[in-house]
C-alpha cells in the first residue's frame, strides 16, 4: 500500500523508522522541512526526519512549502492511499487537506493538549496520564476527528527523555493498526472530539518557559526541568544575571534558614533555587558555552558569581 510520510522532528523520525520496517507500509515518499542553520556554529543541518529518510534509502522532498504546486503534485504522483503526518511544524492547507486522507499522529489524548508541545506541557501541568491520538488532519489546530487513541501513565520521575520513547512506540503501534485496516479495505471510523471534555493548548516552548522563576512553587519548577530534559533545558538566573542551564533538579526538602529571599543559594556543595514555596536542588547544570556537570563540580570550578551563600 503506497503511503507518504510528512514530518520533521526526532519524534516523527521514530515513527518513520517503524513504518519503514514494514514493506507494505514503507513510504513511497517522505516530505520534511528544508535544512536550516543550527547550533552555535550555525552550520546547515537536516531535520531528523530528513536524516532518517536518507539513511533508510527513501525518496525525500524538502520543499520550502509543502502547499506549493510542485510539492502537491509530487505527493499526488506517489498515489498514496494514506498520507501520514507527524510533528511537521508547518501548516498544511488546501488543496492537500482535501486531496488525501491525512492521518496525524498526535502525542496527547485529544482534545487535551492540542498544539506544538503536548508532551512537555503534560509533564509541566502534572498530568497523571497522556497518550497518542490518530486523527484526521483538518484546517483547525489538532481539532479533527479521532479514529484511534491509546493511553499511558506519566510516572512521577518521567522526563521528556523517558516519556517520549514510550509515546513513540505507542504511536507507531496505533498508526500501523490503522494502516493495516486501510490495506485490508477497512476505512477508519472517525469520531469528533468531545470539546466539552476539556480543550487545552500546548503552546510552543519559548524562552520564558525555560526560565525557572523562584516566585513559583518549587514543585512546579521541578516539573519544568523534567519536561525540558534533555532536548531543550531549563535555566536559572544567577545573582549577576547569568543564565545557568539546569538539566536535572530535585525538591530540596527543608529550606536553609540563611536563605531569606527567593533566588539561587549555595548550601555547602549544594546549589539551591529557593522559591516562594520550598526549594529546588539543582543537581546537573550547564554553564553558558559549557557542558553539563554536577552542581558540586560547577561550584568548585566557578563559584557563584555575585552570589550569596
Amino acid at each position: 500500500m503506497s503511503t507518504v510520510f510528512i514530518g520533521t522532528s526526532e519524534f516523527a523520525a521514530a515513527i518513520l523508522d517503524r513504518l519503514a520496517e514494514r514493506p507494505e507500509h514503507r513510504p513511497a515518499l517522505v516530505v520534511s522541512r528544508p535544512d536550516r542553520p543550527r547550533g552555535r556554529g550555525r552550520r546547515l543541518a537536516a531535520p531528523p526526519v530528513a536524516e532518517r529518510a536518507r539513511a533508510l534509502g527513501l525518496e525525500l522532498a524538502q520543499p520550502e512549502s509543502v502547499n506549493d504546486e510542485q510539492s502537491v503534485a509530487r505527493i499526488a504522483a506517489a498515489e498514496p492511499r494514506a498520507v501520514v503526518v507527524c510533528a511537521f511544524g508547518a501548516l498544511i492547507k488546501e488543496p492537500l487537506l482535501s486531496a488525501h486522507e491525512l492521518l496525524n499522529v498526535h502525542p496527547s489524548l485529544l482534545p487535551r493538549w492540542r498544539g506544538a508541545a503536548p508532551v512537555e506541557r503534560a509533564i509541566m501541568a502534572g498530568d497523571e496520564r497522556t497518550g497518542v491520538s490518530i486523527m484526521r488532519l483538518t484546517a483547525g489546530l489538532d481539532s479533527g476527528p479521532v479514529c484511534l487513541a491509546g493511553e499511558l501513565p506519566i510516572e512521577p520521575q518521567d522526563s521528556y527523555g523517558s516519556l517520549a520513547p514510550r509515546l513513540q512506540s505507542l504511536g507507531a503501534d496505533l498508526l500501523l493498526r490503522v494502516l493495516d485496516g486501510i490495506a485490508a479495505g477497512s476505512a477508519p471510523e472517525f469520531v469528533e472530539q468531545d470539546e466539552a471534555g476539556g480543550v487545552t493548548y500546548a503552546e510552543k516552548i519559548e524562552a520564558a518557559d525555560r526560565l525557572l522563576d523562584p516566585a513559583r512553587p518549587a514543585a512546579e519548577l521541578e516539573r519544568v526541568v523534567r519536561a525540558l530534559h534533555p532536548h531543550i533545558g531549563a535555566r536559572a538566573e544567577l545573582p549577576d544575571g547569568t543564565l545557568l542551564g539546569v538539566r536535572e533538579a530535585a525538591l530540596a526538602g527543608e529550606v536553609p534558614t540563611a536563605a531569606a529571599e527567593p533566588g539561587v543559594f549555595v548550601d555547602g556543595e549544594r546549589l539551591l533555587l529557593v522559591c516562594a514555596e520550598g526549594a529546588l536542588e539543582l543537581t546537573l547544570v550547564q554553564p553558558p558555552g559549557g557542558r553539563p556537570m554536577e552542581a558540586g563540580a560547577y561550584l568548585r570550578g566557578h563559584g557563584l558569581p555575585g552570589g550569596r551563600p
